[in-house]
């Protein structure tokens, strides 16, 4: 038999292990994994020189852009930036223009990104407005059902207690994951109301309208919606002890939920906001020490099961009104998060297992995406692979995202993805994208 690809003089990630090894790829799943004089004949040979490889990374919370928000991202600029960060799989959000929450608009979404999309994208969709429709969507390919409580976006009115039950309940029966955005509403409104009316506009009024109560309130008002339902709640960025330890509680009492924190609530406090300004409002925000302390405890005690970017693409103007309430929150993520999350590696803040957990293996088991997030014999050939040693600088200039500004930029770090295989097809390398778009694959309802 003669492969498609062998990759020889590997150090690979198997079982919590680094093993050295041959991988050999045919028809874009891994055939083989062995000693080098175990491995079949194949059209191409690949020294890797000892490199180290990885599972493809997952990034389930990325916002790609496109269609209507094109100017701040794309799928290609997009894909080409988790490609150029060693992230071969990322889940799309829907808070997009038009906000994906119809059929229609998954669709052409979809037909889009197969066009443009040099990694595999997977899709979330709003709560329509017809609850009846969720089942179409999940047939139509949905990943997942994104609910942001601190904004009234897709046709859910998440105000009303009934109403929020009744979509959970509707996603759980179609087998669908719910990832939320733990912001109560009311509350955060309140707090925006009296700061405005103070004329309070800077970076810390930002802080305490987006309060750690404000996040608590919502995640146990979640909990308390999804009581008899099958639903599984993944919550996104949780960024507080108090919410950390009310999801601690709910997996205790066999409640369906996971969680995700983001390298933006690891690496940075709100201290760091006062020398970033503007660039820093994301949302839910940089906390204190003491919070994120908490987010680390939760990490080595597995209440935390995933990492997330929250890759959040702006413009530059976008990112430097004078008034924080006209800011736009987030920054761009996919090339900073895998050498942030290295580095940390090495500080031993957190082990490579525990990474490739979060980053791969628990994504992939939280979405149902079948074939990827480890290397074995008959999974997607997605793989990351680093230069574990290398000593560099972050340098948003060089980013593939359009959005080239960063908290990060100027650090150093150690570690980098040097090459990112697709589906078995090599589209980074050192840096530098060598696929053409539509090589990823949209993945539909979890299927590869």
């Amino acid at each position: 038999m003669i492969v498609d690809t062998v990759l020889n003089n590997a150090k690979a990630h198997l079982k919590g292990e680094i093993v050295d090894c041959s991988i050999a790829i045919e028809e874009g799943k891994i055939h083989k994994i062995g000693k080098e004089t175990q491995m079949p004949k194949s059209d191409l040979k690949v020294n890797l020189h000892n490199l180290l490889v990885l599972p493809g990374l997952i990034d389930s919370h990325v916002h790609l852009r496109d269609e209507g928000r094109a100017f701040k991202e794309d799928f290609i600029s997009g894909t080409s930036a988790a490609a150029a960060g060693g992230f071969a799989t990322v889940l799309d959000m829907p808070n997009n223009e038009p906000v994906t929450m119809s059929v229609e608009a998954l669709k052409n979404r979809m037909n889009l990104a197969e066009k443009r999309t040099l990694v595999n994208v997977g899709l979330y969709s709003e709560f329509p407005t017809n609850l009846g429709q969720v089942s179409a969507l999940v047939a139509q390919g949905a990943v997942g059902f994104k609910l942001f409580m601190g904004a009234q976006i897709g046709g859910l009115n998440h105000d009303d207690d009934q109403s929020l039950h009744e979509g959970l309940k509707s996603a759980g029966e179609s087998g669908a994951v719910v990832a939320v955005h733990a912001e109560d509403k009311a509350l955060l409104m309140a707090n925006e109301q009296k700061l405005k009316q103070a004329k309070h506009n800077g970076p810390a009024d930002f802080l305490f309208a987006h309060s750690e109560e404000v996040e608590k309130k919502a995640i146990q008002r979640l909990l308390k919606a999804s009581d008899k339902t099958k639903t599984h709640i993944h919550f996104c960025h949780v960024t507080s002890k108090q919410g950390l330890e009310v999801i601690g509680e709910a997996k205790k009492a066999e409640k369906t939920v996971t969680c995700e924190v983001t390298p933006n609530h690891l690496m940075l406090s709100s201290a760091e906001v006062r020398h970033y300004g503007m660039m820093a409002i994301i949302a839910p925000p940089l906390r204190d020490r003491n919070h994120q302390e908490a987010l680390w405890s939760g990490l080595s005690s597995k209440v935390v099961d995933s990492l997330g970017s929250d890759h959040a693409p702006h413009t530059p103007e976008e990112k430097s009104a004078s008034n924080v309430w006209g800011v736009k929150v987030g920054v761009p993520g996919l090339e900073t998060t895998l050498p942030l999350m290295l580095t940390m590696v090495k500080k031993n803040r957190l082990t490579l297992p525990r990474m490739v957990e979060l980053l791969a293996e628990k994504p992939a088991q939280i979405f149902g995406l079948k074939g990827k997030g480890k290397l074995e014999g008959g999974k997607d050939a997605d793989l990351t692979i680093i230069d574990y040693k290398r000593n560099w600088t972050i340098d948003a200039l060089k980013f593939k995202s359009k959005a080239k500004f960063s908290p990060y930029n100027g650090w150093e770090v150690t570690g980098k993805p040097v090459k990112t295989f697709v589906n078995g097809g090599l589209v980074m390398d050192e840096g530098e994208i060598v696929a053409k778009p539509g090589c990823g694959r949209v993945l539909r309802g979890g299927q590869t």
